[in-house]
């Protein structure tokens, strides 16, 4: 399978970072097998629009969270991570709360709306994907192919 990486550099070998912030599945390194979605992402923002293609080999000797859709469990799960909380699992895998799915989360997160509101505004709404590499047993699933830049057309060059 391969797997895309956006960014504004060549990402030889990926990292597993804490920063500031926590994500969706808390810290890792976080790719998609949506290429249009990683070129969406890589155009953000200032410098050139870098995509990062990887193999991608599941060792299934790994502890791999898979979510093939928005539930409970998954907005459980993201509530926690973009709290701070890490988890055991090598690997997520699942949909992506986009900008406006995550406006959503943390309007329920703080308590605005109710886990029932939350769904009735998601439900027509539909989420990307993402997997993210947690430890570096996981980010060895990874085999970096290549890289080059890709603008989405929406950019003067």
């Amino acid at each position: 399978m391969i797997l895309y990486h956006a960014s504004k550099e060549i990402v030889e070998f990926p990292e597993v970072r804490k920063t500031r912030y926590t994500k969706d599945f808390s810290w890792g390194f976080y790719c998609t097998a949506d290429f249009k979605q990683a070129v969406r992402w890589a155009n953000r923002g200032d410098g050139n629009p870098i995509i990062n293609y990887y193999s991608y080999e599941q060792k299934e000797e790994l502890s791999i969270l898979k979510f093939d859709s928005m539930t409970d469990e998954w907005l459980n799960f993201i509530a926690k991570c973009r709290s701070g909380e890490t988890h055991p699992y090598d690997i997520v895998e699942g949909p992506m709360a986009n900008d406006t799915i995550w406006n959503y989360v943390n309007d329920f997160l703080s308590g605005r709306i109710s886990r029932r509101q939350f769904w009735i505004m998601a439900e027509f709404k539909y989420p990307t994907h993402q997997i993210s590499f947690h430890t570096l047993s996981a980010l060895n699933c990874l085999t970096f192919d290549r890289s080059e830049i890709v603008y989405d057309g929406k950019r003067k060059e």
